[in-house]
Parts: C-alpha cells; sequence; structure tokens
C-alpha cells in the first residue's frame, strides 16, 4: 500500500463502502489534530450505509465523545474524562490481583490453558465490570454483543444484546448509583440523559474489554515467542512493560480506528479526500510507518495506539496498568510458560478493526495454587 499509495491509501471496509485508509504517520497526526474539518459525526456519510450492513454498528452515529463534533464533543468527552479521572489507579492494583489469582487458580494445577478465555477475557470482563459498578449478568450480556460488533459477525443483533444490557445498567444506577464510573456518569453536571449514557457506556465497553483482552495476549505471545522477552520470565532482561511499548508499536490491540468523515472534500498529501468518506486510521501502519522508524521501540511512547489529539483515549493509564499487572501476575505464577503450538499455527479473528487472536494455547509445569500477597 505504501509503495503504491503514499500516505493514504483507498480501501474497502465492507462490500461497496470505500475509506481512505491512513498509513502515513505524520498524514495521520495532521488529521487527528483537526477536528474541524476532520470531525467525527458520520450522520452524513451513515445515510447512504443500510442498516444491516456488518460494520455499521461500529461506525454509526452514538451520542458519544468519539462519535460527536464540536459543543456536542466537548460535553460528551468532559463527562467521560472526569469519571474516568476517579477511578483509584492504586485500588485498580489491588483489583487485578483479586481477579487474577483465582484465575490462576482455576488452571495452574492442570498444566495447560489457552490465555485468551481462561485469562485474559475473563480478567478484562471482571475488572471492566467492577469499575463500571456493573453485575456478571448484565456485563456478560453487554460484552457478547460487543464482541459481535467487532468481529462485524451478527453485528445488528450484538448491537441490540449491547443497548439492553446497558439500559437496565443505567436504571439501576440511576436508583442506587455508588462509587463507580456509571455513577459518576449519572451524577455528572452535563446530565446525560438514557440515551446518552448508554452510548458513553457502549464506548467504555468498546475500550475496557477487547482492546485489553487483546493486548494482554499480544503481549504476552511476544513474550513468549522473543528471546529478548522470553528471558526476562526468568532473569529479568526486558520488562513486561517494554514489550507492552514494543507490542502497542507493532501490534496494537485495535489495529484500525479512529475514524472521522470530512465535512468537504479536502486535500491531504496531495490526494483529494471525499466529503462525508470515512478516513479511517491505520495505528498499526502509522507507527511502523518508516519516516519515523528508526530503531528499537523500546520505551518509546509516541505510537498512536491510544490515538491523539481531542480524541484521544482518557482510559489509557488504567489500562496499560491492567495489562501490565495482569501479564507479571501470570507469569510471576507461571515462569515457565511456554507457547503449546508454534507460533505461525495461531488463528487471528476476523474483522477489519481489531488485532485479536482467537486463542493463545500454553503449557507450562503443573503448579500449586497461589494465594492473595504471595508473589
Amino acid at each position: 500500500m505504501r509503495r503504491r499509495f503514499g500516505s493514504l491509501a483507498p480501501v474497502e471496509l465492507s462490500p461497496g463502502v470505500p475509506a481512505t485508509l491512513v498509513i502515513g504517520y505524520h498524514a495521520a497526526l495532521q488529521i487527528l489534530h483537526d477536528p474541524d474539518h476532520f470531525p467525527a459525526d458520520p450522520r452524513a456519510w451513515e445515510k447512504n450505509i443500510p442498516a444491516d450492513c456488518p460494520i455499521r454498528p461500529m461506525m454509526e452515529w452514538r451520542p458519544n465523545p468519539i462519535r460527536s463534533a464540536g459543543r456536542d464533543h466537548l460535553r460528551y468527552r468532559s463527562a467521560a474524562a472526569t469519571a474516568l479521572g476517579k477511578v483509584d489507579l492504586h485500588r485498580l492494583h489491588t483489583t487485578v490481583e483479586q481477579v487474577a489469582i483465582p484465575l490462576i487458580n482455576s488452571f495452574c494445577e492442570v498444566g495447560h490453558c489457552d490465555v485468551v478465555s481462561q485469562f485474559a477475557l475473563p480478567l478484562a470482563f471482571s475488572i471492566h465490570n467492577a469499575t463500571l459498578g456493573c453485575s456478571p449478568d448484565i456485563g456478560q450480556r453487554a460484552a457478547t454483543g460487543m464482541a459481535a460488533l467487532f468481529d462485524t459477525v451478527d453485528a445488528e443483533r450484538g448491537n441490540q444484546m449491547l443497548s439492553e444490557a446497558l439500559l437496565e445498567l443505567i436504571r439501576v444506577k440511576r436508583a442506587d448509583p455508588g462509587a463507580d464510573i456509571t455513577s459518576w456518569l449519572v451524577e455528572h453536571p452535563v446530565a446525560l440523559d438514557d440515551e446518552e449514557m448508554l452510548h458513553q457506556l457502549v464506548t467504555l465497553y468498546g475500550a475496557g474489554i477487547e482492546p485489553v483482552q487483546n493486548l494482554i495476549s499480544n503481549t504476552l505471545l511476544l513474550m513468549l515467542t522473543d528471546e529478548r522477552f522470553a528471558a526476562n520470565v526468568l532473569d529479568g532482561s526486558l520488562s513486561t512493560r517494554d514489550a507492552l511499548d514494543e507490542v502497542l508499536f507493532n501490534d496494537p490491540p485495535m489495529a484500525n480506528y479512529c475514524i472521522s468523515y470530512p465535512r468537504q472534500p479536502i486535500l491531504i498529501d496531495n490526494v483529494w479526500l471525499p466529503a462525508h468518506q470515512p478516513v479511517m486510521i491505520s495505528m498499526a501502519a502509522c507507527n511502523n510507518d518508516p519516516a519515523i522508524r528508526t530503531g528499537e521501540v523500546t520505551d518509546n511512547r509516541s505510537h498512536l495506539a491510544f490515538g491523539t489529539g481531542p480524541h484521544a483515549c482518557p482510559a489509557r493509564p488504567a489500562a496499560v496498568l491492567i495489562v501490565q499487572d495482569a501479564i507479571d501476575q501470570l507469569l510471576d505464577a507461571l515462569p515457565e510458560m511456554e507457547l503449546a503450538i508454534p507460533a505461525n499455527e495461531l488463528q487471528w479473528r476476523p474483522g477489519p478493526f481489531h488485532r485479536a487472536l482467537s486463542a493463545l494455547p500454553v503449557t507450562f509445569p503443573e503448579s500449586p495454587p497461589i494465594s492473595a500477597g504471595i508473589q
């Protein structure tokens, strides 16, 4: 793509749905920092997109920060950022440990597990429910619906399932608020109504489970297959955070997203972008743009995995903490973990947006259960 098109490549996100994929780092920065010319509101675009288009639920207008522009964006962003800013990161360390240890104990005596289904997914799911103040039942329905949206398989039904679950959570928190993100959104001075609340939570579910789960799995895969990191398990060469930074550059859990819709034709890098047609940032491609990749990325955090500009992810500190702590808990408990199959036999889930393993089977010496506080 880079050889043929430069920094902006014409693509189809789904049959008959054209878009521009931004694969140049500097072009991405220009677009992400210019919401006036590249607003995130898709309503003009979606008028011509069928309701059953599999990618529509992930891209359609919602009254939330990532699908709005101007004053609406400021209003929704202020509520979301304030609520996320109240999360106690010190307590979050404890929450990760409390969730991780029982999960590890559920398979440590067996000598094998699938990290995705038995650790990364349930951990991200449980921690997200805890921070949102969400019951496991409501959370399970919401997570199932969100997974269908990411996979673009039965996405319309997934969208309905997600909405029904989150509306139930909103009713619960309006009646009985607590010290959690949902309640803080309810109590915010912008006074979000139920529909607005629903779509703030859709954003949080989209960001809080799938990408976290994928980042845990992708980072662990690197640590188990690259000698620079695999050695860390036993003798400490490079850290989990080093591996995490490298994955955020090379293999980010959201490979393509940060979508905008120009209001009028606009010229970028000698390419005219059509009005009301999606412009999607490929974080994976931009991070690997030869114009900025000059060597090792260890301890380099200039990647676009969390976006940048006015739509940058406000949950970045919490997400990094959860992933790093989760992997450290797992490898501290099972330091001799190895892949159960060759890396080239691993399967990746379909979908234009995420970079997600279907499974990550591993083996390790059968080990006794661990107790909280024992590392």
